[in-house]
């Protein structure tokens, strides 16, 4: 263990850091945790963020000292305090801290508010013994142990026995190892499984799996007081029922009608007493431990006491069948009273007449002897040869003793009633879903982690003793009962052939009421566990907030007592009772307490095989292979015992996580399966880095890019709704948009735009991503985007977006110039790019398409885009019933008979069905009006460059007036703007109105019609005009074939290699388009995208 000495630092400078203002500290510390240091006083910011006035207000000049000292050393972190506290602060938190939340100490204390107020809260102070190890205990022995061990020896025989406690004990030690490992990892709250499996596999996980272990615990509740009712209506007062068998084959009604009123007042009585006080519960389970503990000693001082003087519990037999003993007093045919031998009781019920002739008597009791052998042979006896292997019966079968003579004729079915019979059908895994209860419990300690004083120290080890406890008592159990009883009293399930007699009870010392009186006990007990700790769950789920249904049983008294949970779980706790029988509730609560170790099982190997860096347990016996054996074992269980409960437990769960997944509040807790997500996400991205994707599966994967206004709202909405029908949920989409300025600045509008695009992609339903970069202009924005976006193999190979409209009108060049840019971006990258142009008439995703027709003109071949974009439209409901039809341009050169078919047959073997047409384009002249409409451009386009020019002079000579020492700044002024005309520098720089700057200004004056006539005087580019003839020449034919299209696809052609020509680009778009309602311009990446290949 290292020393640590502490040595004051003294300073002798005076520095009077005390009176400085806007030093913000932040205490750490609980308040009312009883800190003995100094007192600080707290205030908040009105955020929420609690921060000290000041660090030594109200304590001694000795603490102030100290701060003084401390605040001068971290005087280089004053400004950050507030958000980075001081190491001092953080650990005095960390000390103080206490992980107890409400719970039963709480609510005994805040009964009385008297005392509440009196009392400081108390540190943990429950060791391993009494806080993990005895309540594991408690509620792992119960009910099953007590009624059922003996009857599942007795019908599985000792080997199967073995193997069904064997199979459900790993289970739960695996499942314990698994816990130990999440609940070492760091403090866990007051709430147990649920806190630990939400905060390892997630809020969906959590929910669901947390729902099933409320669940499970609420029909344990409810098996625990079926349990009681058997034990009071069967062997302590059975004159208490109150409905009786009307006929011979009535009796298992009658109980049944019984066990459901007694139940539902046991229920009633139980809620009333968890309601009006926790405290008289958690007084009295000292006590119902002390009798599953004596009840348990009481049973082995039975076993041990048989090997010298076995019990006196004579069976009666009748052949080798098993006869209920309480209908008659003597097991024997015929009694001797004086010297006259009469009928026995045992006689009168199988014959009508009371005399001996034996005419009207049951054949088979005639025919057969009656026997009486012993019921507790002993330990010693042997016994356990014939209980080695099991003896499964059908509903109705009578118990029979192999090993005696009888002789086989059919009896009277009326007489049924006085053999031993089997209640239900049995087999093993009918066998497996009843014990499997009897196993769990083994929350126990992890539930109460907030009353203990080292629970990571505590929980391992309390738990898997605990476990470790219990198996060997259910094994030697097993074997004791194999060794010690007859084989058809242990298969006696309500001990019918020992006088009504509870069959563990017969070998107990010193009185079968011993185990009588403290199974009864300890049962009710346990349903006063399971009432008190299932309302607390279920409220710490609604707590969370992530059931929205469920927010109504988070609130409760006062004193935080969740009622309202408490009335939920007896209602559902009342329809266990409503089914009344014991062994068709425990394989419901089975299924449920499976569901649940199986995710705690996920979660432990999850996190183990993620290697994430919270994961340190303290508890180093742990592998993710046992934590995955164990999970198999879980599963393995649920569908042994009950396929069917299986698939509806399992469906439950599935259904909470979809229904928290869609309309759950969002939770990050940490979670592992986030992380899983990660380690695969990484995996895949690392797989698709190792080439490019082939032909057959390209597919668009979207960067969108999209304009905002001054209100950080999306321009353009229908570019996403768009990108919506397009992708149809599938590959990649990314929506970017670029912010003008300084990043330092505009972080917070960057979040903002973010959410705003974000919450557009969701109204569009556009699955994606969405990247909000911030440049000092635009267009290098854009770069950035499409330089960066995606990861790895993930990365788009398709821009999308808009047309600059309203570009000829405005007299600000930068919408087209950033266009353009852009265009030269993505062919430089090799990407594709489609501009949706009139995108607002482009139709919603309510919209549809009943006719009409996707028109695609194919000009040249860039890789196959435009017979791609078609298909993937059509794919989506808008589009669906549209047509395709392909337009090609024939030359005069070419046979547009033999282009016609060749396209038919490419569109056959790509599998695309389409209409062809070939379009002829004869030569011709140039028209009058295209060599017009060049000579506008051109004019236009020389005219706004003389605008701009004369413009930039008078910015440039305003900012002179304004600044005179901005010499090294005047080249670059309009830089900013991005517009880069270069300019020569005046030779001399005129700084006030001079008799020669007025010759000059009147000069330029003088120049202006001159300029006008140079724009009148202009000659076309020959250039220009054949481009302008192309583009009217092709508009024609298209408005021609295809105005009433819904969408026309054509080629985009490229922007000229001489950047002067750009404006006249833009011209060349704007004819080639005109016309048409909605245009999809497409440019292709430079690589095939479709193929005729399988």
């Amino acid at each position: 263990m290292p020393h640590f000495t502490v040595v004051p630092v003294e300073d002798n400078t005076q520095s009077n850091y005390d009176s400085l203002e806007g030093i913000n500290w932040v205490d750490y510390r609980d308040t009312g945790q009883g800190y003995s240091g100094y007192t600080d006083t707290v205030s908040s910011d009105g955020h929420g963020n609690h921060k000290e006035d000041s660090p030594f207000l109200n304590s001694t000049d000795s603490a102030a000292k100290k701060n003084d000292f401390y605040d001068r050393n971290l005087a280089l972190f004053e400004e950050e305090l507030d958000i980075r506290p001081k190491v001092s602060s953080l650990l005095s938190r960390l000390v103080n801290y206490t992980n107890i939340t409400q719970g039963a100490k709480e609510h005994e204390e805040a009964e009385s508010a008297l005392a509440s107020r009196k009392k400081l809260p108390k540190s943990p102070s429950m060791g391993t013994l009494m806080g993990v190890y005895l309540p594991c205990l408690q509620n792992i022995f119960g009910v099953i142990l007590f009624l059922r061990l003996t009857w599942i020896v007795g019908t599985a025989g000792v080997v199967q026995s073995f193997l069904i406690v064997l199979m459900c004990c790993s289970c739960t030690m695996l499942t314990a190892i698994s816990m130990s490992a999440i609940a070492t990892n760091g403090v866990v709250p007051a709430g147990g499984a649920y806190f630990m499996i939400s905060r390892s596999l997630g809020p969906e996980f959590g929910g669901a799996v947390g729902l099933c272990f409320y669940l499970g615990t609420t029909f344990a509740g409810a098996m625990y007081i079926l349990g009681a009712i058997e034990i009071l209506l069967k062997y302590i007062i059975p004159q208490a029922a109150i409905f009786h068998s009307s006929g011979l084959n009535g009796a298992d009604g009658a109980m049944l009608n019984n066990m459901r009123v007694y139940g539902t007042i046991f229920l009633s009585l139980m809620a009333l007493v968890v309601f009006v006080g926790v405290k008289y519960v958690n007084k009295f389970a000292s006590l119902f431990l002390a009798c599953v503990i004596i009840s348990i000693v009481s049973i082995y001082a039975g076993a041990v006491k048989s090997i010298f003087h076995p019990p006196e519990f004579p069976i009666c037999m009748l052949g080798n069948r098993t006869l209920v003993r309480d209908r008659f007093n003597e097991c024997a045919k015929t009694v001797v009273v004086g010297n006259t031998t009469i009928p026995s009781k045992l006689w009168e019920n199988f014959c009508s007449a009371h005399n001996t002739s034996g005419q009207e008597c049951d054949k088979y009791f005639m025919q057969n002897n009656v026997t009486e052998i012993q019921g507790i042979p002993g330990l010693a006896s042997g016994i356990i040869r014939e209980n080695m292997w099991g003896a499964y019966l059908e509903k109705g079968q009578i118990l029979e003793k192999e090993s005696l003579p009888s002789v086989d004729v059919h009896g009277a079915l009326e007489n049924l009633y006085l053999y031993v019979s089997a209640d239900i059908a049995t087999s093993f895994t009918v066998l497996v879903g009843i014990f499997f209860p009897s196993a769990t419990g083994i929350m126990a300690g992890s539930n109460r982690s907030g009353d203990l004083k080292d629970a990571q120290k505590s929980i391992p080890v309390g738990t898997i003793l605990a476990i470790t406890t219990t198996s060997l008592v259910y094994f030697s159990s097993v074997v004791l009962f194999g060794a010690c009883i007859e084989g058809v009293v242990l298969r006696d399930k309500f001990g019918d052939a020992v006088s009504k007699n509870l069959v563990v009870g017969t070998l107990s010392w010193p009185s079968p009421w011993v185990i009588v009186i403290g199974s009864f006990f300890s049962t009710v007990g346990a349903g006063l566990q399971s009432l008190t700790g299932a309302p607390r769950l279920l409220q710490a789920i609604a707590k969370d907030n992530i059931i929205p249904f469920l927010r109504v049983f988070g609130h409760g008294k006062a004193n935080g007592e969740p009622t309202w949970a408490l009335l939920l779980t007896a209602l559902i706790a009342e329809l266990g009772i409503l089914i009344a029988s014991l062994d068709m509730v425990a394989p419901i609560l089975s299924m449920f307490f499976l569901m649940c170790y199986l995710f705690v099982n996920l979660a432990c190997a999850v996190q183990t095989l993620l290697r994430t860096p919270n994961w340190r347990p303290r508890f180093k016996y742990y592998h993710w292979a046992l934590s995955f054996l164990g999970m198999s074992m879980c599963l393995a269980l649920m569908f042994i015992s009950s396929w069917y409960y299986a698939i509806v437990a399992m469906g439950i769960a599935g259904m909470i996580y979809k229904y928290i997944e869609y309309q759950g509040a969002e939770k990050e807790w940490g979670d592992g399966i986030r992380g899983l997500s990660l380690s695969a996400a990484r995996y895949a991205l690392l797989r698709l880095e190792a080439g490019p994707p082939h032909t057959k599966n390209w597919r668009p994967q979207l960067l969108v890019l999209l304009k905002l206004d001054e209100d950080l709202h999306v321009k353009y909405p229908r570019l996403l709704t768009f990108a919506s029908q397009l992708k149809a949920g599938k590959g990649l989409t990314i929506v970017g948009s670029v912010i003008q300025g300084n990043y330092l600045d505009s972080f917070g509008e960057t979040q903002a735009s973010e959410q705003a695009i974000k919450n557009m992609m969701e109204i569009e339903k556009v699955k994606g991503f969405c990247q909000v970069v911030v440049a000092t202009k635009v267009r290098e924005g854009i770069a950035h985007l499409i330089q960066s976006c995606g990861l790895g193999g993930m990365k788009h190979n398709t821009v999308v977006m808009g047309w600059p409209y309203g570009w000829r009108q405005s007299e600000d060049p930068r919408a087209w110039k950033t266009f353009i840019n852009t265009v030269r971006c993505t062919t430089a990258a090799h990407l594709a790019l489609m501009v949706p142009k009139n995108v607002s008439f482009y139709p919603s995703n309510h919209e549809r398409f009943s006719d009409g027709h996707i028109d695609v003109w194919w000009i040249v071949h860039d890789g196959g885009m435009l017979m791609l974009l078609p298909f993937l439209l059509k794919q989506h409901k808008v589009w669906r019933k549209c047509k395709m039809r392909i337009f090609t341009v024939a030359q005069m050169d070419d046979n547009s008979i033999q282009m016609k078919k060749d396209l038919a047959t490419f569109l056959y073997q790509l599998r695309i069905e389409a209409e062809v047409e070939v379009v002829e384009m004869h030569d011709s002249d140039i028209s009058a009006y295209t060599y017009e409409r060049t000579l506008m451009m051109e004019q236009r386009s020389q005219m706004l460059r003389q605008m701009r020019l004369s413009s930039a002079e008078r910015d440039r000579e305003a900012q002179l007036v304004k600044d005179r020492h901005s010499l090294i700044r005047m080249g670059s002024l309009y830089s900013d703007e991005e517009e880069e005309v270069i300019e020569p520098v005046p030779e001399k720089i005129q700084m006030t109105w001079t008799k020669d700057k007025y010759d000059a200004e009147r000069r330029n004056r003088n120049n202006a019609p001159e300029n006008f006539r140079e724009l009148i005087s202009i000659k076309p580019d020959q250039s220009n005009v054949r481009r302008m003839h192309t583009a009217v020449k092709l508009n024609e034919v298209i408005v021609n074939r295809s105005h009433d299209a819904r969408l026309v696809l054509l080629n985009m052609p490229g922007p000229p290699r001489n950047s002067e020509g750009d404006e006249n680009y833009m011209e060349f778009l704007e004819v080639l388009t005109e016309g048409l309602e909605r245009v999809l311009l497409v440019r292709g990446g430079g690589r095939e995208v479709i193929t005729i290949y399988s």
